[in-house]
């Protein structure tokens, strides 16, 4: 046995030590490539193409090589040889691109036509024909190539390909129609289609590219009744933000196939999410009129009631308090009206004051039969309300309470977040600084950012003189803002403002006072805060947040978009490493009126 596994070993190891040469001289070969190092590339593919004579990639590195030293007489010569050996028709487009680099574009010209003429004799040729046309930017022989391979096989769907194509060339209708007809034939495209077109489209439903895809969609969709037209105008609209238009395509395919109205609720999440809220509630109304089981009824009247809780205001909440009593009457109080149970306790606590009955009526909900889970969203709805009541140290024991219980979690790892808020609410920096140094961390990125932003806030400001006055006024306009008195808030920044002018929490200060002013709708003087911050504190951390804000201030509320457009420049040309970069880039083009190819 022990001779047998030697014989095994030895006949074994050439193999593998054949492999990692080869594997070594490719990667050398394309490193001297990649580099320019023409000649040695040349001289090392030569080596791999001797031991393996079929290698398509060699072959054509070895042209590609001698062409970059313009040595076409010695390709043509190599494309000749191997063109005795093989039957391969792309050579022939090799050979006339090699004529055309001679500019000899008779015969360049010659050796196209035969290459696209090989497709008559075998229509497989076609794809390796019109790929090497592409890799040359030979692209109207590409097309022919691969018409001419649809027409002869009417199987064949090489839509994809041509949708590119026309891509690259600039003319945006022959793609769209392309990409169109590719996914007719294969419907589970369309997801990789919608990212193809994305590209060539814009929010601005007056722009050409978006006008032409839409006619084009409208067209199909009156000769053929293909539900994917309907899906593909949906998609459109809510590109371009129209989720009215999409909720009709939207009904247009349930009414057609009522399986599923997880898209329709998808889509009311959306407009939620975007402020569309008038487009929602018709949403949310169509759920609860069309839906067949209890959870997709239950969850519009929720989030219908969280819309009108958000929007309500004084004269409002009797009436809404009514609607939260009809809602249980009809559904009752168990686990799956959790959200809105909890929901009634955030309309109790934060529109109407009462927050002595929002603890009662949430310590009441901790009795019913619930998950672990669902105890935590309990117990931190609880936390918050005890916060606005200033009623800390209540609320750090429901805070920490959640991250025992379910250690590692997302939820743990939002209450650890409140419970270094919370500290921080009362003043206690330093251990509000050492749960935020655990959080930087997270799992979540988002309460991970939150962390971070609140940690830099701490520890930036906290040495500044030994009572941290200025740390502790900032917290306290903080608080006020959490128990919705903006005016109390603001008026706390001002003194901050006021008293502490050279300190550099001033900044942040500036700012948080803005976000005020807007909630107020007191936007001329979020304006002013933002262009000081702009003005004195262009460097600082908070330059590119002022600056974008401003500039959707002036984009959404102040009717200004040539400043709006000027200041999202800014951000593109000034503040590459912004998270808004993306966001201001695609804003600022549109302004521009970019088109889109």
């Amino acid at each position: 046995m022990r001779r047998l596994f030697i014989l095994v070993l030895l006949f074994s190891t050439p193999l593998f030590s054949q492999e990692d040469f080869f594997f070594q001289e490719d990667a050398l070969a394309q490193e001297y490539f990649k580099n320019g190092d023409f000649k040695k590339a040349l001289n090392e593919y030569q080596k791999l193409y001797d031991n393996a004579p079929n290698n398509i990639n060699y072959i054509n590195q070895i042209i590609a090589a001698y062409q970059q030293l313009e040595l076409y007489n010695e390709a043509e010569t190599f494309l000749l040889s191997l063109m005795k050996k093989i039957k391969y028709p792309a050579f022939m487009v090799e050979l006339g691109y090699n004529h055309q680099l001679k500019n000899e574009v008779k015969k360049a010209t010659a050796y196209y036509m035969k290459a696209i003429e090989s497709v008559d004799e075998n229509v497989n040729n076609s794809f390796s024909v019109a790929r090497t046309f592409q890799s040359h930017s030979l692209l109207n022989q590409a097309i022919s190539t691969y018409e001419k391979a649809m027409l002869l096989n009417p199987e064949l769907n090489f839509n994809w390909q041509l949708a590119q194509i026309y891509g690259e060339q600039g003319d945006i209708e022959k793609m769209f129609n392309s990409y169109i007809s590719f996914v007719e034939t294969t419907p589970d495209a369309l997801n990789t289609i919608k990212r193809a077109i994305n590209d060539f489209i814009s929010e601005d439903s007056t722009q050409e590219n978006n006008v032409l895809f839409r006619k084009i969609l409208l067209k199909k969709s009156q000769k053929d009744q293909n539900l994917i037209w309907n899906e593909l105008l949906s998609w459109l609209f809510i590109q371009q933000k129209e989720y009215n238009k999409s909720f009709i395509q939207e009904k247009a395919i349930f009414n057609r196939q009522p399986e599923s109205l997880n898209r329709i609720e998808e889509l009311a999440n959306m407009a939620v999410l975007e402020d569309e809220i008038e487009v929602a509630k018709a949403i949310f109304g169509f759920l609860i009129d069309t839906a067949q089981d209890l959870d997709t009824k239950i969850a519009a009247h929720y989030n219908l009631l969280k819309i009108e809780t958000e929007e309500s205001t004084v004269k409002d909440f009797k009436a809404l308090g009514l609607k939260y009593q009809d809602f249980f009457k009809t559904f009752g109080k168990f686990s799956a009206t959790l959200k809105a149970q909890i929901g009634y306790a955030h309309f109790l606590a934060f529109k109407m004051n009462a927050s002595q009955k929002a603890i009662s009526y949430l310590q009441d909900t901790l009795e019913l039969p619930l998950s672990e889970m669902q105890k935590a969203e309990v117990k931190m709805a609880l936390g918050d309300v005890l916060v606005l009541e200033e009623k800390f140290n209540e609320a750090l024991i429901y805070y920490t309470q959640i991250q025992r219980n379910l250690k590692n979690s997302t939820i743990s790892q939002e209450a650890r977040f409140k419970v270094a808020k919370t500290s921080y609410f009362k003043g206690d920096f330093k251990w509000a600084e050492s749960q935020l140094n655990i959080l930087k961390a997270s799992t979540s990125q988002l309460i991970a950012n939150d962390a971070l932003e609140l940690k830099l806030l701490i520890s930036d400001n906290k040495y500044e003189d030994s009572l941290q006055t200025a740390l502790k006024l900032y917290a306290k306009a903080d608080l006020l803002g959490f128990q919705n008195r903006k005016d109390d808030a603001i008026s706390v920044l001002d003194q901050l403002l006021s008293a502490h002018q050279t300190e550099p929490i001033v900044e942040q200060a500036l700012f948080k006072q803005a976000q005020l002013f807007e909630d107020n709708k007191q936007f001329k003087r979020a304006e002013d805060n933002y262009n000081n911050l702009l003005l004195s504190y262009r460097d600082g951390i908070l330059a590119d947040n002022a600056c974008y804000a401003l500039a959707e201030l002036y984009a959404h509320e102040l009717e200004q978009p040539e400043k709006a457009k000027m200041l999202y420049g800014q951000i593109v040309f000034d503040y590459p490493d912004s998270i808004y970069f993306v966001d201001a880039r695609k804003k600022y083009r549109g302004l521009r009126g970019d088109a889109i190819k």
